[in-house]
């Protein structure tokens, strides 16, 4: 077993959100799978088009703007700031 190599510990999630890119002109559905003050793993359809900078809008208001830490065809790993 590896040791926990993330700054916060994370929570799982399951909370509706969107991708915003291009200033709020095109955005992506995601869901939100564990989350925690520095990060998130995020559910999507695909990956295409989805840069590696944006803005995360979660469901219940929260913004934050992330970076891509890593990714597979679904799944987005991301670090807030």
């Amino acid at each position: 077993m590896t040791e926990e190599q993330r700054a916060a510990p994370r929570q799982r999630v399951l909370k509706g959100g969107k991708i915003v890119i291009n200033d709020g002109f095109s955005t992506f559905q995601c869901t939100v799978r564990n989350l925690s003050e520095t990060g998130a793993r995020l559910k999507v359809t695909s990956i295409i088009g989805i840069p590696d900078t944006f803005e995360l809008v979660m469901d219940d208001g929260r913004k934050h703007a992330c970076t891509t830490a890593w990714k597979t065809a679904t799944e987005i790993g991301v670090k807030f700031g």
